[in-house]
């Protein structure tokens, strides 16, 4: 070489640039094998429900390596491929029949451990049960799928699992965990992992962006659902105040007695903490307080007024099914929705009559894109409003076939469980409700041995959960 640089230098800048690109390579290099490692296939361990938890933070599927034989690696790694392609937070344990899994309360306490909100689905031995936050996925939803899946009768363990992920993936709410680490099996290539890996040093920041990008979409569609819900309920809290201003009552008057007197301040009560619930509320799962403290309140008046009558004290009753409105109700009656199965609800004594006459009750109706349409065909944003007035527990059953029955009984409906908690996905640690993942495993769990889930289910005979 000639010019202005001999060979000697040549050989020196050489070596200067390899030193310099030494610290700088090892480093990716570094950085590329730990995400390889963090990607390698996942659902092997030695075996306990600590170890199960550690598997289900990293990745959806986990297989306990004596429960092997129930799930290849290829089977997991397919399963959770499935997983993570469709970004829900399902998880999936395959376990033995061991002192290790105590029956009762595996999917309690596998959920605490792992702490993240989601449908959680366990085969142990035999048997097979499934659980999830109810924001995520409604418990009646949850019951319904895994009843569905020991119906079917499917020969494996795979069958059975791919059938209720298949499922769980189109109904479970949120996200998949961020430490999951993106879509695809849990057993890659050390090839793709490590291109994986380099994309994850270049753009470490793109999963987060759109984390945040998701939680914003949803926090403007929930602000959006609670001013729907802000017209609606200040409607009820209107009216609930004009029914105490057209009160002929005085708590000084001639005849009133403390009994009398406590039923007024406890209606006068209502009504000022429902004000107050609705200007405090920030999500649309709040509002059923506010509908909550609306019903106590007409229950008191309904009482206050047998006692100045001194007819006998009402029955605790839901409100009228049609319009909460109409105050507590006074009998049941059946009743179909268009298009739908009938079904018994509780009505106040004018919708009786109307009913029994033939026609068509006093439904609340509240605005909508299409025109003003009954409160069970509005949409989901109305799930909280009805859960106050006829609990959350209840009006599933109750809406079965109509719009707003339909959305709670498959996704999160902005908080299914009526009181907003995290996204599916997030970290929550152990607080959860725990009723979701109630139930144990009985005696072969419905898989071989004939079990129903009208029977119980084979999880320990319905003992809560499921």
């Amino acid at each position: 070489m000639s010019g202005k640089f001999g060979s000697g230098s040549v050989e020196h800048m050489k070596t200067a640039t390899r030193r310099a690109l030494t610290g700088p390579v090892l480093l990716l290099v570094a950085l590329l094998l730990a995400a390889a490692g963090a990607m390698a296939p996942q659902a092997r361990a030695a075996g306990g429900l600590d170890d199960a938890a550690a598997a289900l933070k990293k990745g959806p599927v986990y297989v306990d390596p004596r429960a092997s034989g129930q799930l290849s690696a290829a089977q997991a790694d397919s399963l959770a491929k499935k997983i993570k392609d469709a970004d829900k937070p399902v998880f999936v344990a395959v376990l033995p029949r061991t002192a290790d899994f105590p029956p009762q309360t595996l999917l309690k306490d596998l959920r605490t451990k792992v702490g993240i909100s989601g449908v959680y689905a366990v085969a142990l031995g035999d048997g097979f049960n499934a659980g999830a936050d109810p924001r995520v996925m409604s418990h009646a939803s949850v019951q319904n799928l895994v009843g569905s899946v020991k119906r079917s009768g499917y020969p494996t363990v795979s069958a059975r699992l791919n059938s209720f992920v298949d499922s769980a993936d189109q109904s479970a709410g949120g996200q998949a965990p961020s430490s999951w680490g993106g879509s695809g099996g849990s057993g890659l290539g050390t090839g793709t992992a490590i291109g994986l890996g380099v994309l994850i040093v270049v753009g470490g920041g793109g999963a987060y962006a759109l984390a945040r990008r998701s939680r914003k979409r949803r926090a403007e569609a929930e602000r959006a659902a609670l001013e729907d819900l802000r017209v609606v309920v200040d409607e009820d809290i209107t009216a609930f105040g004009e029914e105490l201003d057209r009160l002929d009552f005085h708590p000084a008057e001639p005849g009133a007695d403390d009994a009398m007197r406590a039923d007024y301040t406890r209606a006068l009560d209502s009504y000022e903490g429902a004000k107050s619930a609705m200007a405090a509320a920030r999500h649309p799962g709040e509002v059923q307080a506010v509908t909550q403290a609306l019903e106590d309140g007409r229950f008191s008046l309904a009482t206050l007024a047998a006692r100045r009558t001194g007819e006998p004290l009402p029955e605790r009753r839901l409100p009228c099914f049609f319009d909460p409105r109409h105050g507590p109700s006074v009998v049941d009656a059946t009743w179909a929705p268009a298009g739908g199965a009938q079904r018994t609800v509780p009505v106040c004594a004018a919708d009786k009559s109307r009913l029994d006459d033939g026609r068509e009750p006093l439904a609340r109706t509240v605005r909508t894109e299409s025109g003003d349409r009954p409160y069970w065909d509005a949409g989901p944003a109305y799930g909280p409003w009805a859960g106050g007035y006829f609990g959350g527990g209840l009006l599933p059953g109750l809406l079965v076939g109509t719009l707003l029955g339909n959305v709670m009984m498959s996704s999160d409906a902005y908080g299914a469980d009526f009181g907003g908690g995290v996204d599916g996905g997030d970290f929550s640690g152990s607080d959860f409700d725990p009723n979701g993942f109630g139930g144990g495993f009985g005696d072969g769990g419905g898989f071989g041995d004939g079990g129903g889930f009208g029977d119980g289910g084979g999880f320990g005979g319905g003992d809560g959960g499921f």
